[in-house]
């Protein structure tokens, strides 16, 4: 029971990544692609151990979802440490189709017809 209390103990609060923030400048969705600006670039060494984590990880387009479940950040807080890394021209958010306007119904419904083409 005594090193339950202790590893409890020792664990860093979510929150205390963000400085308390909770929500993110950019709209980034769980299916969200973001990627490194420039892949071959190392990690600045003022970012914080969870950014670089974030920053190494992003190499290759990963989801915003992935991110989170890689580095077992939550998700509000991995949205909030992106966006930061996006606002120092770091990480790039990749446009992601919401379906709110025609054209991206228009490739929603293509892909939809093509699924159900191979799956007849």
């Amino acid at each position: 029971m005594r090193s339950h209390r202790r590893r409890r103990g020792t664990r860093i609060r979510p929150y205390t990544f963000t400085g308390g923030r909770t929500r993110s400048r950019h709209p980034l969705m769980v299916q969200t692609l973001v990627s490194t600006a420039d892949p071959a670039n190392e990690p600045p060494a003022n970012l914080m151990p969870e950014s670089q984590r974030i920053y190494v990880l992003c190499a290759e387009a990963r989801s915003v979802a992935e991110v989170a479940a890689e580095l077992k950040i939550p998700l509000g807080v991995t949205q909030v440490l992106l966006s930061d890394l996006a606002d120092q021209g770091l990480v790039y958010i990749h446009p992601t189709i919401t379906g709110h306007s025609p054209s991206e119904n228009q490739v929603l419904e293509r892909a939809l017809r093509g699924l159900e083409r191979l799956f007849q």
